[in-house]
């Protein structure tokens, strides 16, 4: 049995598919894994930002028709980067247990305090929003490029400081970069923050995942994935949410933005979480219409 896993080439996401391949082999041990790297149309354009070249769902296209054309059975994404709507034929067949979540702020190598002065690099409308919000009169400025190409602008002084996913960095390896943790109250992560996702084609045989699927983050994922949808966002949308499971309850914060950006609302509901889906567009409802 040979299982082919499809990842970007980044080293992030081969080493995100690596963290997948692992609960493969303790599944199914006899298997042989092999690991097939391309690069997206979402890599290749660096010059532009997201919202200007179509959006995230370039990190998935070129991963997407490998799974048609059978060159792969498995593709493994970062749940954040991946369009709210999925082709049908394609559906997510496990989401990994949910590393750490939060947002961080990144100084350049050797510096210990922020100095502002030049504008934070982040990657998306729904960091720059909140970072305005939370730094009145602090400039922001996107960045594009993997993690490395980022931290590597930072460091010849493109950028006072750079905000990042934790999850991120400490799978790389490069936790000591972190300098500050953002909690959820400062700035809510994007959906989906922190989970792996395992996409396949319809009636692949899943089997060899069982022990990657987490319960507790596809409960989780479910709500968030929920909330943007219900408002009509994607995976460059400057909504944002995130939810926490205790036991058969949910928690699930949303931070809803109008479309030109003027408004902007907070808001929390907390329900069972076997009602994940339903509490995600019940909050979608109730900060679109300010009730």
């Amino acid at each position: 049995m040979t299982i082919r896993i499809g990842s970007r080439d980044s080293r992030l996401a081969m080493i995100q598919s690596e963290l997948i391949m692992e609960g493969i082999r303790a599944a199914r041990p006899e298997a042989d894994i092999a690991l097939v790297t391309m690069k997206t149309t979402g890599d290749k354009i660096l010059d532009r930002t997201l919202e200007q070249i179509g959006g995230k769902g370039l990190f998935v296209r070129e991963l997407d028709q490998a799974l048609r054309e059978k060159k792969v059975d498995f593709t493994v994404h970062s749940l954040k980067d991946m369009p709210m709507e999925l082709p049908p034929e394609l559906p997510i067949a496990a989401l990994s247990r949910r590393e750490d979540p939060r947002d961080v702020l990144v100084l350049p190598e050797g510096v210990r305090e922020w100095t502002p002065g030049k504008p934070i690099g982040c990657a998306s409308r729904r960091r720059q929003l909140q970072l305005q919000a939370l730094f009145p009169g602090m400039e922001t400025a996107p960045v594009r490029g993997n993690v490395q190409t980022r931290l590597a602008k930072l460091d010849r002084g493109e950028f006072s400081a750079l905000v990042l996913a934790a999850a991120g960095l400490k799978r790389l390896g490069l936790e000591n970069r972190i300098s500050r943790y953002f909690s959820p109250e400062e700035l809510l992560p994007a959906a989906g923050q922190g989970i792996l996702a395992v996409q396949t084609r319809l009636g692949t045989d899943t089997g060899c995942l069982a022990l990657v699927h987490d319960e507790d983050a596809a409960c989780c994922a479910l709500a968030e994935r929920a909330f943007v949808r219900a408002l009509g966002g994607g995976c460059t949308s400057p909504v944002a949410a995130y939810a926490e499971t205790a036991g058969e309850e949910l928690t699930l914060t949303g931070l809803y933005v109008s479309p030109d950006e003027t408004l902007t609302r907070k808001g929390s509901i907390t329900g069972g979480r076997a009602d994940a889906e339903a509490l995600g567009r019940a909050l979608a409802e109730e900060l679109s219409h300010g009730t």
